[in-house]
């Protein structure tokens, strides 16, 4: 079996259930199936998934988001972010409708992030004060994993005024009461207006986990109706797999291939060939 973005909570995840056991992997299922029984059942204005598929839409349709950084303080969510962008992009990286009409709106944006702690000592900056706007999802935990001392505490301070930060600003007014010289105050400015979405929760377990992944799964869901796209199938990726099975022999052949791809591609498999021979007689001597 191959597994796919939707394939986590199916038997694909025999990985998953003998690294964790049977009885955690049942916690991240119960929490899969709350979520989709809140998706099901609660009324629009109250779904958590679709407010945040709209958020989505609202922030790239309408002002021009081209990403969403997704941004959890807790180490052990290290890779959700990566984990989103296959579930995300792959989902609603879509051109056409599902009845093959070109769309001519934006569909579904770039995802990418990390941890926290990180990231605001990198790209916190352009999401503070670049020309990008760019909606974040801040997740953070009442209660730690690792206590501490006072490190969570810490920790979560931060995430709140990351947002409140992001949403608020600093106005000149306010930089310059700190007594800041003239001519740095502009630089010191933060317009706020940043959106964000603050995902606090109590701990992070398997059933959380499992509610946090279908949450996502369910925003997916919920823009991809609205665009009237197709968010299960990613015909992009096949087609990247099928020229490739064409180029392996191309690459292995002994003698030299009959290249009849574009003079790009051409040119590339000509260069590795001839660098990969040249590392053989390298090791050889």
């Amino acid at each position: 079996w191959v597994g796919g973005r939707y394939s986590m909570d199916s038997a694909i995840g025999l990985s998953t259930m003998v690294a964790i056991g049977p009885d955690q992997f049942e916690e991240m299922l119960a929490g899969f199936h709350a979520m989709d029984e809140h998706f099901r059942t609660a009324p629009l204005a109250a779904s958590l998934p679709v407010l945040m598929g709209l958020l989505c839409v609202w922030y790239g349709d309408f002002f021009g988001a081209e990403t969403t950084a997704v941004l959890p303080y807790e180490q052990y969510l290290k890779r959700f972010p990566a984990y989103l962008q296959q579930l995300t992009m792959e989902s609603n990286g879509k051109h056409v409708t599902i009845d093959g009409e070109r769309v001519d709106y934006q569909t579904g944006g770039v995802f990418w992030g990390e941890p926290g702690t990180n990231g605001q000592h990198s790209f916190y900056q352009l999401i503070h004060q670049g020309t990008k706007l760019i909606p974040a999802d801040l997740i953070a935990f009442g209660q730690t994993l690792n206590p501490l001392r006072d490190h969570h505490d810490i920790l979560s301070s931060n995430v709140f005024a990351q947002a409140q930060a992001l949403a608020f600003g600093k106005t000149e007014a306010e930089v310059r009461a700190e007594g800041t010289p003239e001519r740095v105050v502009p630089h010191k400015v933060m317009e706020g207006n940043r959106p964000t979405n603050v995902l606090l929760a109590e701990i992070l377990t398997p059933r959380l986990l499992g509610s946090l992944v279908a949450l996502y799964e369910h925003s997916v869901f919920t823009q991809g109706v609205i665009w009237n796209i197709d968010s299960f199938d990613q015909w992009g990726v096949e087609l990247g797999k099928v020229l490739a099975k064409q180029i392996i022999p191309e690459l292995t052949s002994t003698g030299e291939p009959d290249l009849r791809h574009d003079s790009s591609t051409n040119a590339l498999i000509r260069r590795y060939r001839s660098l990969k021979a040249g590392s053989h007689g390298q090791s050889g001597g």
